[in-house]
This record gives C-alpha cells, structure tokens and sequence, in this order.
C-alpha cells in the first residue's frame, strides 16, 4: 500500500497566527514562525515537512481558510 505524502500552503500575509492549526497537527508538522508578516503576526509554517499525511485537520481548523493541502502518493 502506497503512503500518502502532504504538504501544506500557508498563505502568510493572511495568517493571524493564531496557532490552533499548530494544535491541531497530531504529527506536529507546524509551528509559528518567530518572524512576522507585514500585519504584525507570526504566521504558521512546516517545520517537519516529512511528517506530513495530508490529513486536513489544520486546514478545516483554520478560521480564516488561509491553509491549503496538497496529498500525493509516495513511492515505495
């Protein structure tokens, strides 16, 4: 059975920075950045990129949908 890969898109001048997206990640792909965009916050990022499943859940708990997934199968 082929894995599933993920990568997450996150539109960085829309992000609050909230972090509930942070939450959310069971497999802790994402962090905030410790620099912020031009509104003053410190937008999500992929700090472990190879942990990603393409699950969603970070995306269905973004309040301001400024997080797109993308899934591919990986390669065995």
């Amino acid at each position: 059975m082929a894995k599933v890969r993920g990568a997450v898109v996150v539109d960085t001048e829309k992000c609050k920075g909230c972090g509930l997206c942070v939450d959310a990640c069971k497999f802790h792909v994402l962090a905030l950045s410790a620099t912020v965009n031009l509104k003053g916050y410190n937008p999500a990022y992929m700090v472990e990129p190879e942990n990603c499943t393409g699950c969603t859940n970070c995306a269905t708990v973004c309040p301001d949908t400024v997080i797109t997934v993308y899934r591919a199968k990986a390669e065995a």
